[in-house]
């Protein structure tokens, strides 16, 4: 049997799911898909790795994704480790397999990469909401993040291939249908048309819902058609960050709060029963209390009511970790704070 464990975002978890099916003959072989989004998230994938070639011996273990792409020196010093592949060769994992008898490791560079695995997947194991793949890397660069550096440049699934996925899985009886990508907004030529041609085409999807949207990204049609299908999930998870229009800035981000607030309350106003998560960085380089205190009072004027939040986290690389540094306590202590305004807002 093959074991497959995924860190971090929920391309991770699609990802799972065709390494499975790509894998599925195999035995005695463990495929961790690790995460770079923060060094902490790094760190728990080397830790992970540790603990299961103690409980697995004499088991294969593979290790792909993000952290292998950006930190391979740190992943190809690790003993307990067979195999190392970047997030191409992830893709094509299965002509790898010959190659397990002797310790490799294939990283190449994903900035040159320009497609995208056509695998289809058949189901999602104990679950009842299924995530489909429409587009892979970015094009953006926030200051912040290392991401567009582990996934490449963006690059969109064909809608006939996007739609036949989704037939597929409703076919097998999934009823909740979830587009997910590194930057989904950035779907070519447009993410908005690509939402309306699965709303139009396949009408008896009970639910289509998203992954983190960019609220930069997000127009007038993208509104609209919440209005007109009422099968959209009426939930919206904004990648935000921050609440204060500096540090947005200083962050490479493309959206104001002014924007995020005029966003929910645009949609809320056709659809009253929307609800908003977000996620949030705090104690971002040069952050002040005030502009930290302008984060909390977007949350409340904005009522994003689920939050994910984190301390900000230093990546080599990138130009956050060249500015001034907020101590990390500080970090914590304001993420802990942001925390419990999300809670009082649930009541």
């Amino acid at each position: 049997m093959v074991q497959v464990i995924s860190f971090g975002c929920r391309i991770n978890s699609y990802e799972a799911e065709v390494l499975k099916e790509k894998l599925k003959n195999l035995d005695n072989v463990i495929v961790i898909n690790t995460c770079a989004v923060t060094g902490e998230a790094e760190r728990q994938c080397r830790q992970a790795i540790r603990k299961l070639r103690k409980e697995n011996p004499t088991a294969k273990i593979i290790v792909t994704g993000c952290a292998v792409q950006v930190s391979n020196k740190h992943f190809a010093d690790m003993p307990e480790i067979d195999m190392i592949l970047g997030n191409k060769e992830k893709t094509e994992i299965e002509k790898y397999i010959p190659l397990l008898a002797e310790k490799t490791n294939f990283v190449s560079d994903i900035m040159t990469y320009q497609e995208y695995d056509k695998f289809i997947i058949t189901g999602f194991e104990g679950r009842h909401r299924a995530f489909v793949q429409v587009q892979q890397g970015c094009n953006h660069r926030c200051t912040y993040c290392i991401i567009p550096y582990a996934r490449g440049h963006n690059r969109s699934v064909p809608i006939t291939d996007v739609m036949k996925q989704i037939r597929l899985l409703l076919a097998k009886g999934f009823k909740e249908i979830c587009l997910t990508g590194i930057d989904i907004c950035s779907y070519e030529p447009s993410f908005s048309q690509l939402t309306e041609t699965i709303l139009k085409e396949i009408p008896e999807l009970p639910s289509l819902q998203f992954g983190s949207l960019d609220p930069a990204a997000l127009d007038e049609k993208f509104i609209c058609l919440v209005e007109q299908y009422h099968n959209l999930y009426p939930h919206f998870h904004l990648s935000i960050q921050s609440g204060d229009n500096m540090i947005l800035k200083r962050m490479g981000r493309r959206h104001t709060r002014e924007d995020v607030i005029r966003l929910c309350r645009a949609i809320r106003r056709i659809r009253p029963e929307a609800t908003f998560g977000a996620d949030f960085i705090c104690g971002f380089p040069t952050e002040t209390e005030q502009q930290f205190a302008n984060t909390l009072q977007l949350v409340s004027e904005a009522g994003i009511n689920k939050l994910h939040v984190f301390p900000y986290s230093e990546r080599s690389g990138t130009p956050a970790a060249l500015m001034p540094q907020i101590p990390v306590h500080i970090r914590r202590e304001r993420a802990r704070i942001l925390r419990e305004e999300g809670e009082k807002i649930n009541g």
